[in-house]
């Protein structure tokens, strides 16, 4: 799980997540939170979802990244790919 905080919303952030955790192959989802936050849940090898925390705390160019959240827990192969929710 990673939460990401800041001016996060309204600039690609969502689908520029998608776009590199499946470059990364890893499977999960991605969506604006009421709060003003991006929630993203991944499974995938560990230094892949090290890659897309990386991605996560500077997100795409236009995004203000303040602080992100993350918490490692185990796989529970609920996904089949990565996609973005509204």
């Amino acid at each position: 799980m990673i939460r990401v905080y800041g001016r996060v919303q309204g600039v690609f952030f969502r689908q520029s997540t998608r776009k590199i955790a499946r470059k990364l192959g890893l499977t999960g989802r991605v969506r604006n939170e009421i709060d003003g936050s991006v929630y993203i849940e991944a499974e995938g090898p560990e230094e892949k979802l090290l890659e897309l925390i990386d991605f996560a705390k500077k997100g795409p160019e236009i995004a203000r990244v303040e602080s992100i959240d993350y918490q490692f827990a185990e796989k529970k192969n609920k996904f089949h790919g990565f996609e973005y929710e509204y």
